[in-house]
């Protein structure tokens, strides 16, 4: 495992978590109409600190990019689910509140599950998988998954909305970075005539895109806390099953070897979710009520 790309994928995670809490900041005033429309996007790029946000998430996905292009998916997915780790930290300086013992312990079950991980496991990368029904059945249960996930979130309560779309834009999220890996891949062994040529890039940008429209629309209806746990625990998974699934990337498969990754992505998602309901993790830079903040869906409104 390089330093290196331990340094870009935390470098990574930093710009992420900065970017999603300028981004929900700004989608929480979008109006209604716009849930789950390519119009949510045109509204909000008239505001600033939308567009700093997305500034930021750009400059993490580059720097993403450039770890996954130098280490396998399996390790950078971990180190970039730390992106609500600095999130944190940007929200305990807005609120001035305390980490106390509920964030003390979700920061150190998120880093510990990350560090169990990756020195349980020891990931390494290997040959891209060549059987096309493999391939394709990764990616398919990955996108149906998030499909699903999104036409149910039509129909659930307020309350639950916000966290399946963001699982959903967190599979997709995933998925996308596998997708990324695999184009770096092909433009740095073939050059560009054959990265442009290929499908992956632009399964990339509509991933992207696809994701984004569902994060800001989670970000919409409900305050950081009730949408970004979700999407932060989602990401990881779906990139460590692409990257094992269709990557080829290797890990150790003792018992006591699983055992312990399995352990330390179970602390890795309990951490979140511990940090993500931290009173630290605002409504809003106005301070906003969460019961003020969730709003019904477009049906549901008079």
């Amino acid at each position: 495992m390089s330093l290196l790309v331990v340094v870009l994928a935390l470098g990574a995670a930093a710009c992420l978590g900065a970017g999603f809490v300028l981004q929900q900041d700004a989608a929480r005033h979008a109006p209604m109409s716009d849930f789950l429309s390519p119009r949510l996007l045109l509204d909000l790029m008239k505001v600033r600190s939308w567009l700093v946000g997305i500034g930021l998430m750009a400059c993490g996905m580059i720097l993403g990019a450039l770890a996954l292009g130098g280490g396998e998916v399996s390790v950078v997915e971990p180190l970039l689910a730390t992106n609500l780790l600095f999130a944190m930290a940007l929200t305990r300086h807005r609120t001035k509140r305390r980490l106390g013992r509920q964030g003390w312990a979700g920061l150190w079950l998120l880093a510990g599950g990350v560090a169990a991980f990756l020195l349980a496991g020891r990931p390494k990368g290997g040959d891209e998988v060549q059987e096309p029904l493999r391939y394709w059945l990764v990616i398919g249960v990955v996108a149906g998954l998030a499909l699903l996930l999104t036409v149910g979130a039509r129909h659930a309560s307020p309350g639950l909305t916000p966290a399946l779309l963001a699982v959903a834009a967190g599979l997709l999220y995933g998925l996308q970075d596998a997708l990324t890996r695999v184009s770096g891949q092909r433009l740095s062994d073939d050059g560009w005539a054959a990265a442009l040529t290929s499908w992956q890039p632009y399964a990339v940008l509509v991933l992207g895109v696809t994701g984004l429209v569902l994060v800001q629309s989670a970000f919409e209806m409900a305050p950081l806390r009730l949408s970004l746990p979700a999407l932060t625990a989602a990401q990881p998974l779906a990139g460590i099953a692409c990257g094992i699934g269709f990557l080829g990337d290797q890990v150790r498969t003792g018992p006591l070897a699983l055992a312990v990754q399995a352990a330390g992505l179970a602390a890795i998602v309990g951490g979140i979710v511990l940090l993500g309901l931290h009173p630290a993790m605002p409504e809003g830079s106005r301070g906003v009520r969460e019961d003020e903040v969730i709003r019904p869906l477009p049906e549901d409104r008079p």
